[in-house]
């Protein structure tokens, strides 16, 4: 089943969902801010993306500024930093199988369903 983390409040996680609602597809809405992905989660997204770590940061939040940007962190301490403050993870994360994107653009998403 194709899985959205999708953050209501942003407006590229609205688009992706309204194109994941489009594709009449099932897909499962995952509100990371609430349920936060696991540090092993957040591995195994990070996997499918295929990127690093510092990819999937949102490095324009205050919190990353704040208490992380000058430091260097390892790829397990980003991990961690992100399953402890969620706001730091990008969005939209589509995942469909063994496949993954970033919805941004949202259009990207159509890539995978």
């Amino acid at each position: 089943m194709i899985k959205i983390y999708h953050n209501n409040r942003c407006s590229k996680s609205r688009c992706g969902l309204e194109i994941l609602e489009k594709s009449r597809k099932d897909f499962q809405i995952v509100n990371y801010l609430v349920d936060v992905p696991t540090k092993q989660e957040l591995k195994n997204i990070i996997k499918l993306l295929n990127i690093k770590p510092i990819d999937l940061v949102r490095k324009s939040e205050a919190i990353w500024k704040e208490e992380y940007k000058n430091k260097n962190l390892t790829d397990a301490q980003i991990i961690s930093a992100m399953a402890k403050n969620p706001k730091l993870i990008e969005r939209p994360i589509v995942i469909n199988g063994n496949k993954a994107v970033v919805g941004r653009p949202p259009e990207s998403i159509l890539n995978i369903i």
